[in-house]
């Protein structure tokens, strides 16, 4: 095993914690992951890693070897790019919210893959927190205000939402001109996937943010199942406007409380800000911002 070898083969490590999900994940012997690291540490006379049963971590020797290895591999992959026409290369793991996923990334990942072929797409879905460098994730796409994260965010836009029910919802319990009319309604709630907690309806109204929590009978960690749950007259819902052109024109939900929008939720990509990014995240990075701002401005026409 060479010296690059060894680099990618430690910092897979160190990544995930574990010698056996390193050589899982590199198609390795476990015994061979061992042994190399092992070599690498009587080559460079030092203790790279903290081992215990169930925990393997970098000593502080380790931590700042991590890091120089980021970067030299990094480097090595750009001068190889900048020879000979070479391309952008290599597994491209990206976790996106379902949604979001098939209205902006989705569309245009054809044109994407055809323009970088030798790119492998990997694409997981979910709206959780992501430990990006535990799991092997080059970035994540999010939408929402983001918390304090050690994550380096470039925003992608804004998606505008609205406040709707369906109509045989209204018809129950009425349809309200203002936030006040709402005391006799009930919301299907939105579950936090960071708090757990329950979103409350927001709307804006001279400028001004307030905050409506109603009864719910039931609550969802999934926009999918929020729609669905919203078609079937179970409550008021707040989401963004894109996902629901074929429900308002079809009659299946109705906007309510225009007067009182509920503003813009941020969407934004982010990555870690310990790891150098390759050239094939860097070319993913800007063509999803290019993609977003056209696929918004089709979606919103």
């Amino acid at each position: 095993m060479d010296k690059l070898d060894s680099m990618r083969l430690f910092t897979r490590v160190v990544e995930l914690r574990s010698f056996t999900q390193a050589a899982e994940n590199l198609s390795l012997k476990r015994s061979t992951v061992t042994d190399a690291i092992k070599q690498l540490e009587a080559r460079l006379n030092v203790r790279l890693l903290q081992r215990t049963t169930r925990h393997v971590s970098p000593t502080l020797d380790g931590e700042a070897y991590y890091q120089r290895c980021l970067r030299i591999l990094a480097d090595v992959e750009d001068a190889e790019m900048a020879f000979a026409g070479a391309q952008p290369k290599g597994l491209l793991r990206v976790d996106a919210h379902g949604t979001l996923a098939r209205h902006f990334l989705l569309p245009g990942l054809p044109h994407f893959l055809a323009q970088y072929p030798d790119i492998e797409f990997y694409l997981s879905e979910g709206d959780r927190l992501v430990d990006l460098v535990r799991e092997g994730i080059d970035c994540v796409i999010r939408a929402g205000e983001l918390k304090d994260s050690d994550m380096v965010a470039r925003p992608l836009g804004t998606l505008a939402e609205i406040t709707c029910a369906s109509p045989e919802y209204l018809q129950r319990f009425g349809t309200p001109d203002t936030p006040d009319d709402l005391s006799t309604h009930r919301m299907i709630g939105y579950r936090s996937s960071a708090t757990g907690g329950l979103l409350p309806l927001v709307f804006r109204h001279q400028g001004k943010p307030r905050e409506v929590m109603l009864p719910t009978s039931l609550s969802v960690s999934g926009a999918e199942s929020m729609k669905e749950a919203a078609r079937r007259g179970m409550g008021i819902i707040q989401v963004p406007q894109y996902g629901l052109a074929e429900d308002l024109a079809q009659g299946k939900l109705v906007q309510i409380l225009e007067n009182f929008p509920v503003g813009s939720m941020p969407v934004s990509l982010l990555y870690p800000r310990n790891r150098q990014l390759s050239p094939r995240v860097r070319v993913f990075i800007d063509w999803m911002v290019k993609e977003f701002a056209r696929r918004n401005v089709l979606l919103a026409g």
